[in-house]
C-alpha cells in the first residue's frame, strides 16, 4: 500500500484484509465439514489471496474483482439460498445451547460478514484513488474476470 495514502484508506485495506481473512476461515471450517466441498474451498481460496495481493497494490482489478464476488456470493447466499441467514439461525441457536449443530451453515454466516467487510473496503479504497474512466474499465474487468473463474471452478470441482 502506498505511503501517501491518508487514513481512511488505510481502513479500508483493513478491513478488506479482515474480511478475506474471515472468509478463509469460513471456507477453511466448511471444508473440514464437508469433504466434497475441499476442492471447490480451495479453488475458491485462491480468489481471496489474488485479492489481498492485488488490492495491496491498489489495482483496480482487485478491486473490482473483491466487489464483484463478494456480492455475488452474499446475492446467491441471501435470496436464493437463505444459507446467511440460516448459519444466523444456528449462530444464535450455538449461543443458547452451546452445541453447534450445522457448522457449515454458520460458516455462511462468517463468510457473508466477510464479504460485507470486502465489499466496503474496496469500494472506499478504490474510490480514494479518485479513478478516472481507465481504472473504472479495469475495476469491471477485475469483476467480469472473477465471475469467469468463478463460474470455471463451480463446473470442474462442484460436487454433484
Amino acid at each position: 500500500m502506498p505511503q501517501d495514502q491518508g487514513n481512511g484508506a488505510r481502513w479500508a485495506h483493513i478491513w478488506i484484509d479482515v474480511g478475506a481473512v474471515l472468509f478463509l476461515i469460513a471456507l477453511a471450517v466448511s471444508a473440514a465439514v464437508v469433504p466434497q466441498l475441499r476442492l471447490l474451498h480451495f479453488l475458491q481460496a485462491l480468489i481471496y489471496v489474488a485479492l489481498v495481493l492485488l488490492t495491496r497494490r491498489d489495482s483496480a482489478w482487485g478491486f473490482g474483482a473483491g466487489v464483484t464476488i463478494a456480492i455475488a456470493w452474499n446475492s446467491l447466499n441471501l435470496f436464493i439460498t437463505h444459507l446467511i441467514q440460516a448459519g444466523a439461525r444456528e449462530f444464535w441457536s450455538f449461543l443458547h445451547t452451546g452445541h453447534a449443530r450445522r457448522l457449515d451453515t454458520m460458516m455462511v454466516s462468517l463468510g457473508g460478514l466477510g464479504h460485507f467487510l470486502i465489499i466496503i473496503g474496496c469500494l472506499a479504497a478504490f474510490l480514494s484513488l479518485r479513478p478516472g474512466a481507465k481504472p473504472w474499465w479495469r475495476f469491471a474487468g477485475g469483476g467480469v474476470a472473477v465471475m469467469a473463474y468463478f463460474a470455471l471452478i463451480a463446473a470442474v470441482a462442484a460436487p454433484r
